[in-house]
């Protein structure tokens, strides 16, 4: 299919900066995953590659070509929209074959497209439903079919499937994932801020945050080694405890002191004699915490809310202070007895991460 490079793109409108100094690599058979939070930019940056947007300033290229200025229809890109976008009045036949009639080519060609495109979506018994007869979920995938017959270079998704309830969406997901397997050659660029949907379907994930990049990579990658706090937080739920403390013993083990509660965390993050005596923050995820002794664990408090979910349980633990965001342990099986009472958690020192500064002591 295609390799895309971006290299220093930047997008404004007006004086207003949007996007800064994007400079991405995708490469063919890739399935990237852009996130981050609401007005990051990643359905703008998605518009840009697909021509919807002018670029302000760097240069996008689609297997060596500079597109910058090439019109959508000819950069050899198909767009699934989070909203269907089917004509009513048309089939499911007529829909995913419109754009190759538009394009003149025969009727022969058409169908066998179609019937390929729907054959690998499951949609061979709805091709002469109009789309009022059919469920979200097929409708998703007959926009998807539509992009698929136009053999594309790369394929988009903006959010297809934030319309769709819970079970629908993990359906969805499933043939997304699915499809991705029977075109292994296909180049895909998916947004969403589902966290599940990057983890599980991304080659590799792009976090971005206010207009920039702040980490790309295969998705354990970001949740094992995370860059900095915010992909810390991001990547994950519910999100990342950061814990203030003071490194008091360095070396292949690092033991922080930490602020609240007195408790001592050790992580296996390495350090040097130098880093003694340094304020950071250590982020465990709620699924690291493990129960500890009463006051023996890395960190000790009060339980307020006990969310008994069966698998797991969500213990949230009292806030210190008014500016506190609070702890939230996530402990497998079944602790409701938990609730209002003093619990102490611990976690394995190689799930223990150290932050400076806001960035992973692991990239400093």
């Amino acid at each position: 299919m295609a390799e895309l490079e971006l290299k220093d793109v930047c997008k404004s409108y007006g004086n207003v900066e949007v996007l800064r100094d994007i400079n991405l690599d995708i490469s063919t058979g890739e399935l990237i995953v852009f996130v981050g939070p609401s007005g990051c930019g990643k359905s703008t940056l998605l518009r840009m590659i697909a021509g919807l947007e002018l670029i302000t300033g760097g240069t996008l290229t689609i297997d060596g070509q500079l597109v910058n200025d090439v019109p959508p229809a000819q950069r050899g890109v198909a767009m699934v929209f989070q909203s269907y976008a089917l004509y009513p009045h048309m089939t499911v036949r007529q829909n995913m074959g419109f754009a190759l009639q538009i394009a003149k080519q025969s009727k022969k060609e058409i169908d066998d497209a179609v019937n390929r495109a729907a054959q690998a979506l499951q949609l061979e018994p709805y091709l002469d439903r109009l789309p009022k007869a059919l469920s979200g979920g097929q409708r998703q995938r007959v926009a998807i079919g539509r992009a698929i017959v136009r053999d594309p270079k790369v394929f988009l998704f903006d959010e297809p499937l934030s319309n769709l309830d819970a079970a629908l969406r993990v359906a969805t997901r499933i043939e997304i994932a699915q499809l991705k397997k029977d075109m292994p050659e296909s180049t895909m660029i998916y947004v969403t801020h589902d966290q599940v949907e990057a983890m599980t379907l991304a080659s590799r994930i792009v976090v971005l945050h206010g207009g920039d990049i702040e980490q790309v990579g295969p998705p354990l990658e970001l949740y094992e080694r995370p860059r900095n706090e915010f992909v810390a937080q991001f990547i994950g739920s519910p999100a990342m405890n950061l814990f203030e403390g003071e490194i008091i013993e360095t070396g292949e083990t690092t033991r922080v002191r930490l602020t609240e509660g007195g408790g001592e965390a050790l992580s296996k993050v390495p350090t040097t004699e130098n880093h003694k005596g340094q304020v950071v923050n250590v982020g465990v995820r709620p699924e690291d915490f493990v129960l500890a002794e009463t006051g023996g664990g890395a960190y000790s408090g009060h339980v307020g809310i006990c969310e008994a979910l069966g698998e797991v349980t969500l213990l949230y633990f009292d806030k210190s202070s008014p500016t506190d965001d609070g702890v939230i342990a996530k402990i497998p099986g079944i602790h409701p007895h938990l609730l209002q009472e003093n619990v102490s958690v611990t976690a394995d020192p190689s799930k223990v991460h150290l932050f400076a500064n806001g960035v992973s002591l692991l990239y400093s």
